[in-house]
């Protein structure tokens, strides 16, 4: 499980839930393909990349369809 505050970008695009909720990876995943369009990419902490990137490989194939 995901804690939805510690990632910024997450924050933001989870903008209906609370900064405290936890969400599962794959959820995770769909949110940040469903919205890409309003992730600011230059803002990515490492951490956040770092995680969009496994989620990725674990739950994606590899790929972000967004």
């Amino acid at each position: 499980m995901l804690h939805i505050a510690h990632y910024p970008q997450l924050r933001l695009i989870a903008w209906n839930r609370r900064p405290d909720d936890l969400i599962d990876e794959p959820e995770a995943l769909a949110l940040y393909e469903a919205n890409w369009r309003f992730i600011e990419e230059e803002t990515l902490t490492r951490d956040e990349r770092d995680l969009i990137q496994r989620l990725k490989q674990q739950y994606g194939g590899g790929v972000l369809n967004n």
